[in-house]
C-alpha cells in the first residue's frame, strides 16, 4: 500500500523546522525579484503532514514527501539553507537557490554571529595555531581519546565565567540538552518547561523517558498548577532568551514557583550567554539569579562564533554527567581547531565588554526604527527581533522580496512556530554600523508596505 500524507486533524504532529567576502561597507544592491512561480497549492501542506504515513514500508512516505517537495520548494522552501558566499559579517553575500544567482553584500540579519567573533583575526589565528599543534580533529570520544589540553582549558575557562564549580563540553548545543536531560530525568520523573522551548529540549525529554507537562510561555501560575502535587522527582527548563519572539524567561517569578514546589530549575542560554548581565554571564546573571539556578547549559555557535554546547554547575552535576549523558560520552571531542578559536573568543568576549554595549546600543535603534515605521516586532526584549508575518503562505513572498532588496533575513513558519505565527527573524550584531541599520530598517518597511503588512 503506498503512503499518503497526513493532513491538518489526522493526527498530531511534532513541529520539524523545520566569490571574495564582501566588505563591511559596501551597499547592498536591490535585484529585480524573479517572475513568481507558477500558483501552488503546496504550502497548504508542511513538513508535519509527512511525519506519519500509512504503508508498511517505512520508505512508503518519501515518494508523497518527494512529489510533494518538488512544488515546495520553488513555491518558497528554497529559501532554506542557501549557501553564504562569504563570512557571516554584517554584509553578506549568498548563492540564491531558486534561480542560483549571486547576490552581493546584503544586509545580513541573519546570523548569530552576536559580537562578530567568529570572523576576527585573532581568533582564527588561534584556531590556525591549535590545528598546527593537535591537527585537524580530536579523533576520540571525550572519556577516551579525544580530550586535549585544550578542551581542559576550555571547560575551566567557562567554569570560571559562569562562576560555577565544573563545566562539561558537548559537540553542540542541541546534543547538550539531549545529553543533560536524558542523562539526570528518568522514567516517572517529571520534567516542566515553557510551551515555547527549543526542540532540543523537547528532544531530550522524549530520550530520557519522563513525564512532560508544557506550562503557558512565560505563565507562573501555570507553572504552579503543573508541579503541584506531583510527588516525584521534578525539574523545570526555561530559555534565557526565547529564539523565536526574542522575550526574556521570566526568571523571578519562575524560580520562586520552581523552589516552592521543590523542583530544580536548569536555563538555557543559547541566545543570552556572553551578552546579558554585569559581567555577560547571561540571563541569570542579568536578574540576579544566578545561584538559584541548578543547571547552566549554553552554546558556543552564536555570542562566541564557534561551535559547541555546554553545561555548567556543581561538580557532583558534573562527575555524574561525564558518566551518564550519552551524549558527551558516545560523540567524538569538538575539533581542536574550535577549542582553539573558542578560548580567543572567550577571552575577547571577556575583555571587551564594549562589544556587549554596541549590541545593546544596536538593538535598541533597530527596534526604534522599526516601530516608527510600523513594523510589527512583537515583545522583543532582546537582539532576536521578530517581523510578524502572521500568514504561512505569504512570509515566503515576503522573505524572497526582502533578499532581492538588499535584506537577507530568514522565514519561519510553522511547525516551527504556531499556525498563523509566521514571521521573519533579525539577529542584530555589535557589528552592524547606524547606516546599515537604517537602511535595513527602510527596505523593511518599505517591502512590507508593497505586501499591506506595516502596521498603521
Amino acid at each position: 500500500m503506498s503512503s499518503r500524507p497526513l493532513r491538518d486533524g489526522d493526527r498530531a504532529v511534532s513541529g520539524v523546522p523545520a566569490s571574495p567576502p564582501a566588505t563591511p561597507t559596501e551597499p547592498s544592491k536591490a535585484s529585480p525579484t524573479p517572475p513568481v512561480p507558477v500558483a501552488s497549492t503546496a504550502n497548504d501542506l508542511d513538513y508535519s503532514n509527512f511525519f506519519w504515513g500509512s504503508g508498511k514500508d517505512p520508505f512508503d512516505i518519501l515518494g508523497p514527501f518527494d512529489d510533494w517537495f518538488d512544488e515546495a520548494r520553488p513555491a518558497g522552501y528554497y529559501l532554506f539553507g542557501q549557501p553564504m558566499a562569504s563570512a557571516p559579517r554584517s554584509r553578506i553575500d549568498i548563492v540564491e537557490q531558486l534561480h542560483k544567482e549571486h547576490l552581493k553584500g546584503l544586509i545580513n540579519l541573519a546570523s548569530y554571529n552576536y559580537l562578530g567573533l567568529s570572523y576576527r583575526a585573532d581568533v582564527i589565528e588561534a584556531a590556525c595555531e591549535a590545528i598546527r599543534t593537535y591537527g585537524t580533529g580530536s579523533s576520540g570520544s571525550p572519556i577516551l581519546s579525544g580530550t586535549t589540553e585544550l578542551h581542559e582549558r576550555l571547560s575551566r575557562t567557562i567554569a570560571e565565567f559562569k562562576n560555577k564549580e565544573q563545566c562539561l563540553l558537548f559537540p553542540s548545543g542541541y546534543s547538550a540538552n539531549l545529553g543533560v536531560i536524558a542523562g539526570l530525568m528518568r522514567s516517572g520523573d517529571l520534567v516542566v518547561t515553557d510551551q515555547f522551548a527549543h526542540a532540543s529540549i523537547v528532544d531530550g525529554i522524549i530520550l530520557s523517558k519522563a513525564q512532560v507537562r508544557y506550562f503557558r510561555h512565560n505563565n507562573a501560575a501555570d507553572l504552579e498548577r503543573k508541579l503541584k502535587d506531583f510527588p516525584g522527582r521534578k525539574l523545570v527548563i526555561v530559555e534565557g532568551v526565547y529564539s523565536m519572539d526574542g522575550d526574556l524567561a521570566n526568571l523571578p517569578e519562575i524560580v520562586e514557583v520552581a523552589k516552592s514546589n521543590g523542583a530544580r530549575i536548569m536555563i538555557d542560554e543559547a541566545h543570552s550567554a556572553f551578552l546579558f548581565g554585569p559581567n555577560g554571564r547571561g540571563v541569570a546573571e542579568h536578574f540576579g539569579l544566578d545561584d538559584e539556578i541548578d543547571i547552566h547549559l549554553g552554546t558556543f555557535s552564536k555570542s562566541l562564533g564557534g561551535q559547541g554546547g555546554y553545561v555548567a554547575g556543581s561538580r557532583k552535576l558534573i562527575r555524574y554527567l561525564k558518566g551518564f549523558a550519552r551524549a558527551h560520552v558516545f560523540s567524538c571531542a569538538l575539533a581542536p581547531g574550535v577549542v582553539g578559536g573558542l578560548l580567543k573568543a572567550c577571552e575577547i568576549a571577556r575583555d571587551e565588554p564594549q562589544l556587549r554595549d554596541q549590541l545593546w546600543k544596536n538593538t535598541a535603534y533597530l527596534q526604534e526604527l522599526l516601530r516608527e515605521r510600523g513594523v510589527d516586532i512583537g515583545d522583543s526584549q532582546s537582539q532576536v527581533i521578530p517581523i510578524m508575518i502572521r500568514d504561512d503562505d505569504r512570509v515566503f513572498k515576503v522573505a524572497e522580496d526582502m533578499i532581492h532588496h538588499g535584506v537577507y533575513l530568514n522565514p519561519v513558519r510553522y511547525p516551527a512556530v504556531g499556525k498563523h505565527r509566521s514571521r521573519l527573524r533579525i539577529s542584530v550584531t555589535s557589528t552592524h554600523t547606524s547606516q546599515e541599520l537604517r537602511e535595513a530598517a527602510d527596505i523593511i518597511a518599505s517591502v512590507l508596505d508593497r505586501h499591506g503588512l506595516l502596521c498603521r
